[in-house]
């Protein structure tokens, strides 16, 4: 059973729910967190640490696989994002930081699987990942509850939208958010491979 205070690991990352992520852990308090929650079954919260800043909206993190143990105590393991949390107040009685947390869930109406964001989202998405010359991850799915969140989670996006988007408590919301930033990175980058493809071109005669 989780003990009543989060472990919490400031990182320059946000984690959304169910997605992986890789961790490579070698500071002595991390060491420490990390065996801890390998001894006991424990979660841990990942938040976002800017500038000093520490967020006070984070992801719970389960330990998936240790994938090496080193010599000297460091680590290489794979999380997989569970749960939203508030940070309500901060613990610093152990050499990690540690929270009370208070999770949350999404409220009001899911977003109805014929919704025409849904389709819009992944479409957009898809032509991203095209104009990035990136591979393709397993397919989306369309009825995915936080569809949102398996998109964003796929793509390199500023850490503040990022962070916004897991702060939102409603799919309908964080869809349209989607929809909309998706719109803005693919004129960007159309506008980006036109500029290229004629900068490519010139001064040349066939």
């Amino acid at each position: 059973m989780q003990e009543l205070l989060l472990p919490l690991f400031p990182l320059e990352v946000v984690l959304f729910p169910r997605a992986d992520l890789a961790l490579h852990i070698f500071e002595d308090r991390y060491k420490e967190m990390i065996a801890d929650c390998l001894e006991h079954q424990w979660e841990f919260g990942v938040v976002l640490m800017q500038e000093n800043s520490l967020a006070n909206i984070g992801c719970t993190a389960a330990i998936s696989e240790v994938v090496r143990k080193y010599d000297d105590g460091r680590m290489d393991i794979v999380v997989r994002g569970t749960r939203r949390f508030e940070v309500l107040f901060l613990d610093r009685a152990k050499p990690y930081l540690r929270s009370a947390a208070q999770f949350f869930e999404d409220e009001g109406e899911t977003v109805a699987e014929g919704d025409g964001r849904r389709k819009q989202a992944i479409e957009l998405y898809q032509q991203v990942t095209r104009l990035l010359e990136s591979e393709e991850s397993d397919p989306l799915a369309a009825d995915d509850l936080q569809l949102s969140y398996r998109i964003l989670a796929r793509l390199p996006v500023d850490l503040s939208f990022k962070q916004s988007l897991l702060e939102i408590r409603s799919e309908s919301e964080r869809l349209t958010q989607v929809v909309g930033y998706l719109r803005k990175v693919t004129a960007r980058l159309e506008l980006v491979t036109h500029t290229r493809a004629k900068a490519g071109g010139n001064g040349r005669r066939r």
